[in-house]
């Protein structure tokens, strides 16, 4: 009965050391890493105003955009510019309890350490808000204590942007820092460049195709692997019913459907009046040294976000391109046949006075 008894408490002991020991070491992690044990943590004012390249927007007479000077595609939205069914799409796929937790989900953790523990995969227990705190203050690294110490470093970031920003703003970030390739950095370049379309007018399935990258953007890349990114996109459709956005009968409808992609690959001479942007960037290197920030710095004009108004209006410039396109042909065609007549002359001369 005494070796019973002992038995019962051993296994007692042992299963509340499996619970509380990974509290105590996360709760550890956490409290290291606000001592800064595990390098330096962004200041308040970079949480208010976290570094991007955004992209600089040159704008016809008419507000139509002519085309960018950038290091990186980006151009911010704002909340209002994003589709529903783009923030349904992310919150259903990566972080069910986004709109609950305070920047860190304690059942997905759970959820998560357990399942290592056990040798399962349970899904991962990152929150919207620890992506972005990745994205934007962490070079991950891939020797595996650093990660793990990086990670206590994502936690205390979440919390801390969670404190600073509304749920809204932190989605929106999120979206506009993420890199979707092909130089679509930022949701607004990404539904540019693969459906030929703005955020706010983003459908289900083509929703359902950007959030299915955040898990892998080159494994569900809808360009390069269209089966992969079928798949996945399907279970972001899914996730979508599970959290009941959509009904079973639109699932189903949904999930028939394929990936029609209007891809257009972007570079810094895509838009309109390419030249007249060359010229322009010449003249802003004098404007910028001119104007200043208001605390004294330069504008850089690849990673500022400027936007510049042009007097060009957009269809005059369109229809003056369209004509040189169509017609410069022809006169080329005209040059060269002048030029061969005239040396099938110079070259008869030749003979004659040879």
């Amino acid at each position: 009965m005494i070796v019973k008894k002992k038995l019962i408490s051993w296994i007692v002991l042992f299963f509340w050391v499996a619970i509380l020991s990974p509290i105590f070491c996360i709760l550890s992690g956490l409290w290291l890493a606000s001592l800064g044990w595990f390098g330096p943590l962004p200041s308040f004012e970079e949480l208010e105003s976290p570094q991007q390249n955004l992209a600089t927007e040159i704008y016809a007479s008419d507000n139509v955009l002519l085309g960018k000077y950038f290091y990186e595609n980006r151009s911010p939205v704002t909340y209002d510019e994003l589709s529903p069914h783009l923030v349904n799409a992310l919150i259903c796929t990566e972080d069910e309890r986004y709109r609950s937790h305070s920047g860190i989900d304690v059942k997905s953790l759970a959820r998560a350490i357990s399942g290592a523990l056990i040798g399962r995969s349970a899904g991962g227990g990152s929150t919207i808000t620890q992506q972005l705190a990745k994205m934007l203050f962490t070079d991950v690294s891939s020797n595996i204590f650093e990660r793990i110490q990086q990670k206590f470093k994502e936690w205390l970031i979440s919390v801390r942007l969670e404190r600073n920003f509304t749920k809204d703003e932190i989605l929106t970030m999120y979206l506009n820092k993420f890199d979707f390739l092909y130089l679509a950095v930022g949701v607004k370049s990404a539904a540019r460049i693969y459906f030929n379309t703005t955020p706010d007018l983003l459908t289900i399935e083509q929703a359902a195709v950007l959030v299915g990258m955040a898990k892998n953007p080159s494994l569900y890349n809808p360009k390069r692997f269209p089966k992969n990114a079928l798949k996945r996109r399907n279970i972001v459709i899914g996730q979508m019913y599970r959290n009941a956005i959509i009904n079973e009968a639109e699932r189903d409808s949904l999930c028939n459907l394929p990936i029609e992609l209007d891809f257009k690959r972007t570079n810094h001479n895509d838009g309109l009046a390419p030249y007249f942007r060359e010229y322009l960037r010449k003249y802003m290197k004098g404007w910028l040294k001119e104007n200043k920030k208001p605390d004294g710095s330069e504008y850089n004009i690849y990673a500022d976000g400027l936007k510049i108004y042009t007097t060009i209006d957009s269809r005059i410039q369109q229809y003056a391109e369209e004509a040189v396109a169509t017609y410069m042909p022809i006169l080329q065609e005209q040059f060269y046949n002048h030029w061969e007549e005239e040396y099938q002359q110079l070259q008869e001369l030749m003979l004659v006075l040879t």
